[in-house]
């Protein structure tokens, strides 16, 4: 479309995003394997796969024009349901004596990142 603008573009961004982190849960488990809650029942590995599959399907929901509203919705809510995933990550890197200062201020701007990822993705699903 001639005028599309980045606003308008959200479900590409959003697409591309689920789709390299959701291979990424496949060429490198072991990094989201970490992250995932304690609390939660079963192997980590499970819920990296089973996250890793949800945001191929999100992404691809929102690359396809016919089910993109669909996909704004999921994509909302798997941002929700990752939520925890990043805070666990987040009190693991910060009670990490080793990890960098830096790094720990990154994963601590990381978590209000979400906001602005759900509000994109309700926008494509009220588009």
């Amino acid at each position: 479309m001639a005028h599309e603008t980045p606003r308008r573009r959200a479900h590409t961004y959003l697409s591309g995003l689920l789709f390299v982190v959701g291979v990424l849960h496949f060429v490198a488990p072991k990094l989201f394997d970490g992250i995932v809650p304690k609390q939660l029942p079963g192997e980590p590995r499970a819920y990296t796969y089973g996250s890793g599959v949800a945001e191929l399907g999100v992404a691809t929901a929102l690359a396809v024009p016919r089910t993109r509203r669909f996909g704004g919705w999921l994509a909302a809510g798997l941002f929700v349901a990752v939520f925890p995933a990043n805070v666990q990550m987040t009190v693991d890197v910060l009670g990490n004596p080793k990890s960098s200062p830096a790094f720990k201020a990154g994963v601590i701007a990381r978590l209000p990142l979400q906001i602005p990822l759900i509000v994109a993705a309700l926008r494509v699903a009220r588009r």
